[in-house]
């Protein structure tokens, strides 16, 4: 694979790239470069989580090591799943179990938990220095990264070690890119900043949008971010805190049929159209085309070879937002098909995630 097919494919269905310079400069002078996408073990996994592993896929075939990152000491400063760690880590063998259903070969990527770096003392040691060369204000805007508002009144402590545990967590592993979210952004810029302080390797930062929930986007009235557009995202994006406006990865057809039904999709709309988005990030990162099953009276069954021509036609008129929806969730449910398969072969972690959920 040459250089541009490999840039094409790390860089395909992401915001930005900081920078695409230097990542093209790295993609010339390694051979097999190091990356990461930290998740924490939070609860059941929607299609938003699931986008990633997509993206994962991608970067193993433009030649990355990579690494996914369970990050169970930061779930638990961030209080997920009540704070428990065992139940933390069961999440984290859940979504191991989870990325090889979408997909991500087990031995094509390597597991880290933070829990084992944490056990190293340098590790440490790079978290003060890190806190030694960032002031507090520049921690507490780095809060979106937690999903937390910046003009919180209210915070624990231990919320201001996480901006400076996510920084050192590429120092520690030594990572040439580090992958992740829009609304992981800040603290991809705080490392980079310290790089150039302490004179370490400066990562290069791949960030991709954040799946919005079906619903209409929420208005601007939290703050995460002092970019409208970044905040907007963070502020709609996929929660599986509100189940009836996300997709979970192993849900059955007719759950997603009628997630998909439901969902907020204006005629002629395309931004803040989460059906449309569905289309883009996920069925078009997994097919090369979409089937609109639509009735002879209405014009037939239709096919787009890109996404750029369903936007047009939506746009247009040309296709309407029920044979949207119709073609949207028969896609999504093949797709997910191997996710359902693997948790029906292999039930247990599921099975105790669900267990989990129900007795929060």
């Amino acid at each position: 694979m040459d250089l541009e097919q490999r840039l094409t494919l790390v860089t395909r269905n992401t915001e930005e790239t900081v920078t695409l310079q230097e990542l093209r400069v790295l993609l010339e002078t390694e051979a097999k470069p190091k990356a990461y996408w930290g998740f924490e073990s939070s609860g059941l996994m929607h299609i938003g989580i699931g986008f990633c592993g997509y993206k994962i896929k991608d970067m193993v075939k433009a030649g990355f090591d990579f690494i996914i990152f369970l990050a169970d000491w930061h779930s638990w400063i961030n209080n997920k799943l009540g704070g428990n760690m065992e139940n933390i880590r069961t999440c984290g063998e859940y979504f191991k179990e989870c990325f090889t259903a979408l997909g991500v070969n087990p031995d094509s990527v390597g597991y880290v938990w933070a829990s084992d770096i944490a056990k190293d003392i340098e590790y440490w040691e790079r978290v003060i220095r890190i806190a030694k060369n960032s002031s507090l204000q520049r921690t507490w805007r780095a809060l979106p990264i937690m999903g937390r508002e910046t003009d919180l009144t209210d915070m624990e402590t231990a919320w201001v070690y996480y901006p400076c545990m996510q920084a050192a967590d590429i120092f520690h592993m030594n990572l040439d890119v580090a992958c992740a979210g829009m609304d992981q952004r800040k603290a991809h810029m705080l490392a980079r900043d310290i790089a150039e302080k302490l004179h370490w390797k400066k990562p290069v930062s791949i960030h991709t949008h954040l799946l919005m929930g079906l619903q209409e986007p929420e208005k601007l009235e939290k703050r995460f971010d002092e970019d409208t557009n970044i905040n907007l995202q963070i502020s709609s994006k996929m929660s599986k805190s509100v189940p009836q406006t996300c997709i979970f990865i192993h849900d059955t057809p007719d759950d997603i049929e009628a997630k998909v039904r439901a969902a907020y999709c204006p005629p002629k709309q395309v931004r803040g159209n989460p059906v449309l988005e569905l289309v883009k990030y996920v069925i078009f990162a997994e097919r090369e085309s979409l089937d609109i099953p639509r009735p002879s009276e209405y014009g037939g069954p239709e096919r787009y070879e890109t996404y750029a021509e369903a936007e047009k036609a939506y746009l247009e008129g040309k296709l309407h937002p029920l044979d949207l929806k119709n073609g949207v969730a028969e896609a999504l449910a093949e797709i997910l098909k191997p996710v359902r398969e693997h948790f029906r072969r292999r039930p247990q972690t599921l099975k105790k995630m669900m267990e989990i959920e129900i007795t929060r």
